[in-house]
């Protein structure tokens, strides 16, 4: 069970985060097929770089990753 309490901007970098990770990880466990590279869409990168930036976390991610294992332990 999460013990921070996250700000809304903060909770919404993370969500993103995790979308990002979930994407990526379908994306190379993916069948992209022999000699093609895994397809992360621009969009779902893009759109975590700008919560972790609305959430003044950028440049801080040893902050970001340490309210990520302790809202996300798994």
């Amino acid at each position: 069970m999460p013990t921070a309490v996250l700000t809304d901007r903060e909770r919404t970098a993370v969500q993103a985060y995790l979308r990002l990770l979930h994407t990526v990880r379908a994306a190379f466990g993916g069948a992209s097929g022999p000699g093609r590279p895994p397809v992360v869409p621009p969009a779902v990168l893009a759109e975590a770089e700008q919560a972790l930036a609305d959430a003044g976390l950028t440049g801080h991610e040893e902050e970001f990753f340490h309210l990520l294992r302790t809202w996300c332990p798994d």
